[in-house]
This record gives structure tokens, sequence and C-alpha cells, in this order.
């Protein structure tokens, strides 16, 4: 075996204007290797365009700061979404509303609905399958419609509105380097795609209020049955096995006080966020899994013999800990908003400037030994705890208790195919996301 790279030597030799492409390209071709040596040897890498942060506890105290640590570089690119405020009252407000909108006691019903719907593009395929455009951001495109209510619109429409969102907002940053011509082109497409998903929302919020409006008469009727019908799966102790309405009806059908602040614009808003973050994010996440476990013959194995249990704990546990080695991104950002020192009063103290970009090395992060033993070893039974994969802090994702099923189930039901390999790697195609990921099976 030859000798480990010195990064740093590499990175201290090299002009300023050449230090940061070096950084960002380790990061995303050997983010491994990379973080290793900084989290022994300079643990908070200052750099021209940004300042990394490796370590655990210092990416938990980061993320736990948002006053300090902002998503200030989200506003040109979220408008008022509730993502990009920071530790007020619009975003506690507006997330504790949602929160009780994707309510968990669903979780059960979602995951039968994504297995279902997941089996059923994948029977149709016929052993063979170009599975990013087709599955990966498929099913969770038809999760949107059928659970959050973002119905009547060609599903390939909310693929393309999620994908240049999340394009422009996460990967469309000063520190992505990109020329003026694809900075302006990636703007340009969220702008066309917003405008389209504004005129549908407002669409959707219209034809859905007229049905609450005018279908009250019909409702009392359903809602005799309804009764009638909880009352006999109570009594019998069986499950009702659908889902009775969607996240969106639930918010239009319930009254707010105006001291709430919560208008019919805002729930728009809040409506379009359901999709932005449930398509693209979860196609990546479940393509980079598929990808790791078809490339190992010894986890394959053992993701087929966990897929068939009943319990699917066994087989999330092992997706999620491929997500720890193929996670969406090495690194979350945020920009500072004051001075600030990190890691006061140890070895590797690092003075903030206001205006600083700071990259928090979250992948870094989770191979941590102060966040889990021997993190170099795969081991699926490690605590969720210490698991950056859905943020931390304020800016946790809101549908992480969605997404806990979702991106398992749909890596669970291509598993089970039988003789399922890959043909080929993923290929991202120049962007950020995967483009074609091509699959068969017997």
């Amino acid at each position: 075996m030859g000798e480990a790279k010195d990064y740093l030597q590499i990175y201290d030799a090299a002009d300023d204007n050449e230090k940061f492409p070096l950084v960002y390209g380790w990061m995303k071709t050997e983010p491994l290797p990379f973080f290793k040596q900084l989290r022994a040897q300079r643990p908070i890498l200052v750099t021209p365009k940004a300042t990394l942060v490796t370590l655990f506890d210092d990416a938990r105290d980061t993320l736990m700061m948002p006053k300090i640590f902002t998503v200030d570089l989200y506003k040109p690119k979220m408008a008022s979404y509730l993502m990009s405020h920071d530790d007020d009252a619009l975003h506690d407000r507006e997330k504790s509303i949602m929160y009780a909108m994707l309510n968990r006691d669903d979780i059960p019903l979602v995951r039968k609905l994504i297995a279902k719907n997941a089996a059923v593009i994948l029977d149709q395929a016929g052993g063979k399958i170009e599975i990013v455009e087709n599955y990966c951001r498929g099913v969770p495109a038809t999760l949107v419609k059928d659970y959050f209510g973002l119905d009547g619109i060609d599903t390939k429409k909310l693929i393309d509105w999620s994908f240049w969102n999340q394009y422009n907002a996460f990967h469309n940053q000063p520190f992505d380097m990109h020329s003026k011509e694809k900075f302006d082109h990636i703007v340009s497409e969220n702008d066309r795609a917003n405008k389209e998903l504004g005129l549908y929302l407002a669409g959707l919020i219209i034809r859905k209020k007229l049905a609450i409006k005018f279908g009250e008469e019909k409702n009392r009727v359903l809602f005799i049955w309804n009764l009638l019908v909880k009352l006999y799966y109570l009594i019998t102790r069986r499950k009702i096995d659908k889902l009775t309405d969607t996240v969106v009806t639930r918010m239009l059908s319930t009254s707010y006080p105006d001291e709430l602040d919560f208008p019919i614009a805002r729930q728009a808003i809040n409506a379009g966020g359901l999709l932005i973050g449930a398509v693209e994010t979860t196609s990546q996440a479940v393509a980079q899994s598929i990808e790791m476990i078809l490339k190992d013959s010894n986890l394959l194995k053992q993701a087929k013999e966990a897929s068939q249990l009943d319990d699917p704990v066994a087989f999330d546990n092992i997706v999620w800990e491929t997500q720890r080695f193929v996670p969406i991104s090495p690194f979350v950002f945020r920009q500072a908003a004051e001075k600030y020192t990190i890691a006061k009063g140890r070895p590797h103290e690092t003075t903030i400037d206001i205006g600083t970009n700071v990259l928090i090395a979250t992948q870094s992060a989770m191979f941590d030994p102060y966040a889990y033993d021997n993190p170099d070893e795969f081991n699926p039974n490690r605590t969720f705890y210490h698991n950056f994969l859905f943020g931390y802090g304020s800016h946790e994702c809101m549908g992480k208790s969605v997404g806990m099923v979702l991106i398992p189930e749909m890596v669970r039901q291509v598993i089970l195919r039988k003789n399922i390999k890959a043909e080929g790697s993923i290929d991202y195609d120049n962007k950020p996301f995967p483009t074609f990921f091509n699959l068969s099976w017997d």
C-alpha cells in the first residue's frame, strides 16, 4: 500500500487562489481521508473562501447557535420561507404548525403507501430500470401528491420544481465557484420553476378551499359515516389501512386566529416547502445507498437478509449507516453574524469574523471518535442521536419522521428484487445530484 496523501502539505504549498478549490474537490471526492487528517491535525481549517469545522462537538456547537451562525445565505434563495429564518417567531410558529400537520401517527400508513407505490414502479419496469428519474424521484413525488396533497399536476413538474429549488439554494452559493453564466442559468431556471409553482399553488389552494366550503353538507354525512367506521375498527381492534386526508387539506381545513399570523399566503408557501424538501434530497439519498450496498457483496447479503424481516429496524439501520459514508452532502453551510471563537480554550481555538462562510463538515463529525467508536468501520448498530443526516438544532429537517421511513423503504423495495445488480455506477452528469443509474434484476 502507498503512503496516505498529505492533504495539508498540498494545501499549504498551494497558491491562495488554489487553496479552496483543492479543499472543495477533496470534500466531494475524497472526504473520509481528507476529513480524518483535518480532525487530527487542523480541526478548523481557515481557507480564503470559507472556514471548515470538522469535529463533532464543534459542529454541534455551531449548529446550536442560529443567531451567530445564521442561514443568511438561504435568504436570497428562499424568500420568506421558514427555513430562511433563524430562531424567530415566524420560524418557530410555522414549524410548530407544520409539525402538527405532519402527524407522526401517520408514519406506519405512510410506510405502507411508500412500499405499495415503490413496488408498482418496480413491477412495471420488468427487470430493468433507470432508477433515478423513474423511481428515486418518482416515488417521493407520488408521496407528495398522495400524502402531502399537492395533487392534480404532472409528476414531472413536481420533480422539476424540487430540482431547481434544491440546486439554487444548496449548490449555487459563492463557495460553489460556478461561472457567472452557470450561476445565472441556475437562478433563471429556479425563477421559472417558482413562477410555475406559485401559479399551481394558487390554483391548488382555491380548488381545495372550494371543496372544503361547498362540501360541508356532504362532509357532515361523511363525518358520521367515518365516525361509525372508526368505532368499528376500535371495537374490533382492526387497523385502518389507508390515509383518509392529506397534509394540505388538514392545513386548509384548520381555523387559525388572527394573532397566530398564519394567513392563506403563508399556508401556500408552506405547502410548497413540503414539495421542495421531499423529492431531490430523497432521490440522492436512495440512489447513493443502493449503489453502496450493491458494490459490496457482503453488505448486499446482510441487507438481503434484513430486508426479509417483518420488523424493518435492522434494514433501516443498514441504510442509515450507508448514509454516513455517502451522505447527500459532506457539509452544511452557515454565515457568521458576529465575531465568535470556536473551541475556546482548546489547542485548535479559532476566531471567526463577521461575514465568514462556515462549512460545518457534518460527514466528518459523524466519523469523529467522540461520536462513534471505531468510526471507520461499517456498523449498523449505532445511535442515531449522533447523526447529522437530517441536520441538527433549530434547522433540523421538518420532514424527518417521513424521511426516516421513506428513504429506507425505497431502498428495501429495490434490495428485495431477485439478483438485483447495478449496470455501472451513478452518473451525475456534472450536477450535484444523481442523474442516471441503471439497475437490473431477474
